[in-house]
């Protein structure tokens, strides 16, 4: 679904952004400032985006870990880079520009800051070698780089059900990435719930 999604995006969404087309849906409205700072994140974040969502994938993959445990640590230094000096700091800028009004603003950059807090605690807990804490952290960013996938879902679903409430694209900035947070939280309480005392305590 990640590989699907993505490559969808670029090989239909990028075409109205290679070069900027101002009548597209993302662009429209954005012309009179797009040419300032916010090209320079807009641009960052598109090339940023799909790589960091799958480097994330391949390096949650137990069977890359284990086979060659050294470019995860080469392709994990990358992506924790790519996430924390590229992604992060371009999504932050572009949520000021949220075209929908503050509610879609504060999702974005509450993702936008979620996520590199997320990277860097993963990227902490291997350095100190907390190897269950560093892969927890890990699929929390993964998990929030997928909003983007999650987002557009959404839209899909709502173009086919015909639905284009106001309200729709605020609202999704923050379910895309909250409502699979919690899911994920809500699994890992339970698991750590069926775990021996002892075990959790190790």
């Amino acid at each position: 679904m990640i590989v699907k999604v993505t490559l969808g995006v670029l090989l239909v969404e990028y075409r109205d952004y290679f070069p900027p087309n101002f009548e597209s849906d993302f662009l429209r409205g954005r012309k009179p400032y797009f040419w300032g700072p916010y090209h320079w994140a807009f641009f960052t974040h598109l090339i940023s985006g799909p790589s960091s969502l799958m480097l994330g994938a391949i390096l949650a993959n137990d069977r890359f870990r284990k086979s060659v445990p050294i470019w995860h640590r080469r392709l994990g230094r990358v992506h924790v880079a790519c996430v924390l000096l590229l992604l992060a700091p371009s999504g932050l800028w572009m949520a000021c520009y949220a075209a929908t009004g503050a509610v879609a603003a504060l999702g974005l950059g509450s993702l936008a800051i979620a996520t590199a807090t997320c990277v860097v605690l993963g990227w902490r807990a291997a350095v100190a070698r907390r190897f269950a804490d560093h892969r927890r952290w890990m699929w929390r960013t993964l998990i929030l780089l997928c909003s983007a996938v999650v987002i557009r879902m959404i839209g899909g679903l709502a173009t086919i059900a015909q639905f284009d409430a106001t309200w729709l694209y605020p609202v999704s900035t923050w379910v895309s990435w909250l409502v699979p947070l919690v899911v994920f939280e809500s699994i890992q309480f339970l698991e750590l719930r069926g775990q021996p005392r002892d075990r959790v305590a190790t």
